[in-house]
């Protein structure tokens, strides 16, 4: 009896202290971004975790109830690198029976967000680790280019005066390269990815744009990281873009389905239910890539839309059209004319919004051609012809926002 009383005293010790329970971590992910970096930590169950930050030096502890130390965890400060904004270096070690403590030496002061995510469609139970700055900074453009320098006026010191005629307006593109970081986006027959696809077209586009006469172009997203939709909407707003362009490559159920589509945003329901579904689906990627419910930040309430401004739907229209336009003569169309659904990240209230499916991941043609550079080449001309097709019939009567000499 004594024995048995034993061996039921030792077995509570052990669950007590986590010991029986241990678990390992099924997945480690790093994704810096200039906005935030994020620390994602998977396993099969929920992490039981406390966290606190420590000064002079900076950094950040999180103590991780119930872990073992495994190949995932180990392998989560080799994917750290020298050009992350927050975190300098990163230590894992057991801290005490029970507990495995994660120490994130920072670079500066962090403002942290930790917040844990239910399984969803690849992913099991997410422990999400976000590090922002500690202070916000002067509102930031997609991709670092706030203003670029505006050539400094000749005066009457001799100075010369310019040869060419100077711009009073310079149109302003954002390009947004869908989904990103934890939220990988539909996937090929292959394996490619719609994220790694999306951001290469995008980063073409830019270029492309910049080389334009009187254009520029900023990336929401100019890495693999995740950017919540909302937020997309608000870096567009911040740039005082003129257009807004969201691109993807989707999948559909079935590897036959397959052309290019254009969208805008529908105040009175989907056009379609294939619309309705896409928009859905679309809409699903915070979900997937992970946000925080619990924090609301004012700054995203300047995303917030007002879907009586049918103006700008009906300039998303006209540009849907210019856009549609061109591609159809890259590629097969899905739908001859532009569809109209409640995607989230087409809500600017007050800048003209579509979003490009430039083909179907899910084909294995159009996958195929989606990885050719020739052909992602066709595609981003197809889309600048479009753009300026749109600008030459409806020019711009705002107030100058910026000036370049040419």
């Amino acid at each position: 009896m004594l024995h048995v009383l034993l061996k039921i005293f030792l077995l509570c010790g052990l669950l007590a202290s986590g010991w029986v329970q241990a678990l390992q971590l099924s997945a480690t992910r790093l994704w810096p971004s200039p906005d935030y970096t994020r620390i994602t930590l998977e396993a099969a169950q929920p992490v039981a975790h406390k966290y606190f930050a420590l000064s002079n030096p900076e950094r950040l502890v999180i103590d991780l109830d119930g872990i073992e130390a495994g190949a995932a965890l180990d392998a989560l400060a080799g994917q750290l690198t020298a050009e992350d904004p927050y975190i300098g270096a990163i230590r894992v070690g057991m801290n005490r029976p029970g507990v495995m403590r994660l120490v994130l030496d920072l670079k500066t002061a962090v403002k942290p967000s930790v917040f844990q995510l239910p399984p969803l469609g690849q992913y099991g139970h997410r422990l999400v680790v976000d590090l922002y700055p500690a202070q916000a900074g002067p509102a930031q453009t997609a991709d670092s280019e706030a203003n670029p320098a505006v050539p400094p006026q000749p005066g009457a010191a001799g100075l010369a005066k310019p040869t060419t005629l100077q711009y009073a307006r310079l149109i302003t593109v954002a390009i947004d390269a869908g989904h990103g970081g934890e939220d990988p986006g539909a996937l090929g027959a292959s394996g490619s990815r719609e994220k790694d696809i999306t951001l290469a077209l995008a980063k073409k586009l830019k270029q492309k744009i910049d080389a334009q006469e009187n254009m520029r172009a900023v990336l929401i997203r100019d890495g693999d990281y995740f950017v919540p939709l909302a937020q997309r909407v608000t870096k567009a707003r911040a740039v005082k873009a003129d257009l807004f362009m969201s691109i993807h490559a989707d999948a559909f159920i079935k590897p036959h389905a397959r052309g290019s589509s254009v969208f805008a945003l529908s105040e009175n329901g989907a056009t379609s239910v294939a619309a309705r579904w896409l928009a859905k689906k679309e809409n699903e990627a915070d979900l997937v890539g992970g946000i925080n419910i619990d924090v609301k930040d004012p700054f995203l309430k300047r995303t917030l839309i007002d879907l009586s401004q049918t103006a700008t739907i009906n300039d998303s229209l006209k540009l849907g059209r210019a856009v549609l336009k061109e591609l159809g003569g890259v590629n097969t169309l899905h739908k001859a004319h532009v569809e109209q659904a409640g995607f989230a990240v087409l809500k600017a209230p007050d800048i003209p919004s579509i979003l490009i499916e430039t083909a179907f991941i899910s084909n294995p043609e159009e996958e195929k051609r989606l990885n050719d550079p020739a052909y992602q080449d066709r595609l981003i001309d197809a889309i600048i012809v479009g753009v300026k097709d749109y600008f030459d019939k409806h020019p711009l009567t705002a107030p100058s926002r910026l000036t370049r000499n040419p």
